[in-house]
């Protein structure tokens, strides 16, 4: 970009975290197959919040699933009735942890152990802890979840209980946060290396259920005293264009093959459900209706636009590729495409209020996948360099843009150093005091910053500005004709008046979470196999309990796998994803 004047205006930047957790639990109220919303509670989520905290001039907007924040409230108070009267919880790490469940015996349920504490960045998350490095290299372990030697599980049943609740124990010690391993006691039990008793491991458990129980007030106070935005995504994060209309898929994927359902009926309302009580549970934990919406992956569409119109909510964004697309579309200027000038203004949308935001991929990816093996200080040199070529080139005009930074507010932070303390630590500082930089919201960008008309808004994600990643290839489209599936059923049972009102209720919270984005995700050959296998496993056990709700037997075909996996995550799209 060329500067049009030698003294440009600050241009406004958003920087947008989505915290975003699939719903873990075996049904509405069964076990948590999977760890993550309390890991990155204690992680990211606490990290993020201390970021913000120490920098009160800093304005973000911080998105949330409602989904999340229901299961970081359940941890919280589970994590405190455990610890208060011993109550075993519903996640089995924190079970074994406690001591409240025994090491098992047999050799598949220590190898299961030993596998679970090995789900992390290993060069970030154990190589820098000699003591946790030193219990998986002692029995063979590799940086890989499993272990390296062929027989070595059946020699599992040799090694102490200790081993095992030492192992446990530096696990959790390696996933908390760069803040909360400042404390006291989480120094004096890295300190400590081994042999962790009872006492020892209580005391760990007490550090991470005061994180989780404060993070939902933390960040309230944050938007409270208006330093943050918070947004919201749809209740259990369903891709809204596809509930409405598989049609949707067409404007970026006009001749992949489709479910062989022509549309999930009912659609519309049921995206409309999972914004309306969307909003109640995010208000009933933060005391205000969110301004905007990041619908689930950023996935548009324009009668996506007219349930947020509809619904009163001020903006939404999406990515990169969904604007290209609708520039061509909308005839926008060579001089729009090429500079990506419509790419830092509000999108007004013929017919529609509801404000569209679109994401800088290049900048949003150099923090997601680029930086976290840069040095601190060049990291943030050089992302500050590219805010001010384009500060430059709008020149005086700058202050009618925004430029919008939008990322996944958990998953990049173990690539980085020390959980991407310092590359954050630098970020804000250098937000927060250069001239030509003025972080801010996209609520209040909605309102000042003028936007710029556009005839069509093609329907789309932020992942190659198309729905690939969720529907389109036959392990994805047969996910979807099961859910058609259950969702006829589901219909018929309420049409025939056989379901009380509570029960009526809790099935269509059970659809809901069945209609999550992330079951779509993991389906097919792109990612790898073991996370496939974790999440097609609960989708089928969530559609299995959704029948069981309306009294209907679950067809057969729900045993079997939708699909095998055999690649790696990153493959899959635009934003980092882990396996965990």
């Amino acid at each position: 970009m060329t500067a049009k004047s030698a003294s440009p205006a600050a241009i406004n930047v958003v920087l947008c975290w989505h915290m975003h957790q699939p719903y873990y639990r075996e049904g509405l109220e069964g076990a948590y197959h999977l760890p993550w919303v309390y890991l990155h509670g204690v992680k990211d989520y606490s990290d993020m919040a201390a970021h913000l905290e120490r920098y009160p001039e800093m304005r973000a907007v911080v998105n949330f699933a409602p989904v999340l924040l229901e299961q970081l409230d359940d941890y919280a108070q589970r994590m405190d009735a455990l610890l208060r009267h011993g109550t075993p919880m519903q996640d089995r790490m924190l079970n074994l942890l406690a001591g409240i469940e025994r090491i098992p015996a047999d050799a598949a349920g220590r190898l299961r152990i030993v596998q679970d504490c090995q789900r992390c960045h290993a060069p970030r998350m154990i190589h820098p802890y000699p003591a946790f490095h030193r219990l998986l290299r002692m029995i063979g372990a590799t940086d890989d979840v499993g272990v390296g030697n062929v027989g070595l599980e059946e020699h599992l049943c040799y090694l102490s209980e200790q081993y095992f609740l030492d192992l446990l124990t530096w696990y959790h010690l390696a996933w908390l946060g760069h803040a909360l391993k400042q404390t006291p006691p989480a120094q004096r039990l890295m300190a400590q290396e081994k042999d962790y008793v009872g006492a020892d491991r209580h005391e760990l458990l007490r550090l991470m259920q005061h994180c989780m129980a404060g993070l939902i007030p933390r960040y309230r106070a944050l938007a409270e005293r208006g330093q943050i935005e918070l947004s919201m995504s749809p209740y259990c994060h369903p891709i809204v264009p596809l509930l409405n209309d598989f049609a949707n898929m067409r404007d970026a994927l006009p001749d992949a093959p489709a479910p062989q359902a022509p549309g999930y009926p009912g659609g519309t309302a049921r995206s409309r459900w999972h914004l309306q009580y969307g909003a109640e549970v995010f208000q009933r934990y933060f005391g205000m209706k969110p301004a905007g919406v990041w619908l689930s992956e950023g996935g548009v569409s324009e009668d996506a636009l007219a349930l947020l119109d509809e619904m009163g909510f001020a903006w939404t964004a999406s990515g990169e590729g969904v604007w290209r697309s609708s520039c061509l579309k909308s005839g926008c200027s060579d001089d729009d495409k090429q500079t990506k000038r419509g790419l830092f203004a509000p999108a007004k949308i013929d017919g529609y209020r509801t404000r569209v935001f679109f994401r800088d991929d290049g900048l949003s990816d150099l923090i997601g996948f680029k930086y976290s093996d840069w040095h601190a200080d060049d990291a943030v040199s050089d992302f500050v360099r590219h805010l001010e070529n384009i500060a430059g080139f709008f020149g005086s005009e700058a202050g009618d843009h925004v430029v919008p930074v939008i990322l996944d507010g958990e998953n990049a932070w173990e690539y980085y150093p020390d959980n991407g303390h310092f590359f954050l630590d630098a970020l804000y500082a250098a937000l927060t005091t250069r001239a030509l930089l003025r972080p801010d919201t996209f609520a209040r960008q909605a309102a000042r910053a003028p936007a710029r008309p556009m005839e069509r808004l093609t329907a789309g994600s932020w992942v190659y500005g198309s729905f690939s990643t969720w529907i389109g290839s036959e392990d994805k489209n047969r996910g979807w004709d099961h859910l058609v599936d259950a969702k006829k059923a589901f219909d018929t049972a309420v049409a025939s008046g056989r379901l009380s009102a509570e029960q009526s209720g809790r099935a269509a919270r059970q659809l809901a979470v069945c209609e999550g984005s992330d079951w779509f995700w993991w389906l097919g050959d792109a990612n790898p196999a073991g996370s496939v296998a974790d999440f097609e496993r609960l989708y089928r056990t969530q559609l299995r309990e959704l029948y069981r709700l309306i009294g209907v037997a679950p067809p057969a075909r729900l045993d079997m796998p939708l699909s095998q996996g055999g690649g790696w995550a990153e493959n899959a799209g635009a934003m980092r994803r882990n396996v965990w």
